[in-house]
């Protein structure tokens, strides 16, 4: 064999093995430091468990979809309060605490007085993934301690901002005794304040066992809501909290549910 073809091809043999080195390499990386967490669905929840349900709805019988909000209270939300009060629905409220608990208390109380769920969606809404353990651990403590506070009742979900979790975030919320719920539908209310369209991308997305996640802050968000109440009794959906979603199964502490 000439000369100049064994060379050529020893760097084409040493081309094709560094490629694969470093695909090795990348695929070492990825398995060490890709996060992973407990998770499971309403669904999957709900048949691992048994027992009877509190309350006058079962969601293994009753077609179910749970209605949350994040972001407040704010000065809209005495309007969806007003909204769910005259439709008879509770709904789940994953509140903040700068700017919004500290600053609105009389209104989370009213959400808690009017049998709502409140979770903990964090004081200053920091990704919990992009800071360290110890200032994750803060922003959910501070949170917790101030819905407790005003209420008197401490939560035991909570809903990671940016839907954004870890193994360190799900061991944060195990010590503090916090599930972590995510959703299935968003109608990215914070983009736009066209309410026809948030009602629309919430009805194209919505299915049985789906968690819907609304932001009450938002111009667009408050005023779109009775259209969607009807619209998803019209399509037989019974409107329900995320822990009577669940039920009978309980909230378990640094599980994350998503439909």
């Amino acid at each position: 064999m000439p000369l100049n073809v064994r060379i050529r091809r020893s760097r084409i043999l040493i081309a094709v093995a560094s490629a694969v080195a470093a695909a090795l390499a990348v695929a070492l990386i990825l398995a060490l430091t890709v996060t992973t967490y407990d998770h499971t669905s309403p669904r999957a929840a709900r048949g691992k468990a048994s027992g009877s349900v509190a309350g006058n709805v079962d969601c293994r019988k009753a077609k179910c979809v749970a209605l949350t909000f994040d972001g407040g209270p704010s000065l809209t939300t005495p309007k969806l309060l007003d909204i769910l009060k005259q439709e008879d629905l509770h709904a789940t409220f994953f509140v903040q605490g700068k700017g919004h608990i500290e600053k609105y208390p009389e209104i989370l109380r009213r959400i808690s007085h009017e049998g709502h769920e409140i979770g903990n969606h964090t004081w200053y809404h920091e990704v919990l993934t992009d800071i360290d353990v110890d200032d994750a651990r803060q922003e959910l403590t501070r949170t917790q301690s101030a819905i407790e506070k005003i209420t008197g009742t401490r939560p035991i979900l909570m809903r990671p901002p940016e839907g954004r979790t870890n193994r360190e975030v799900a061991k944060i919320c195990r010590d503090l005794g916090l599930a972590q719920v995510l959703w299935s539908v968003t109608a990215k209310d914070y983009e736009t304040t066209d309410s026809a369209l948030i009602t629309k991308r919430v009805l194209d997305q919505t299915h049985r066992d789906g968690i819907i996640l609304l932001h009450d802050l938002h111009k667009g968000t408050v005023p779109a809501v009775p259209g969607i109440i009807k619209a998803l009794k019209q399509r037989g959906y019974t409107i329900v909290t995320v822990s009577q979603l669940l039920a009978p199964a309980k909230p378990q502490p640094g599980m994350v549910y998503r439909p």
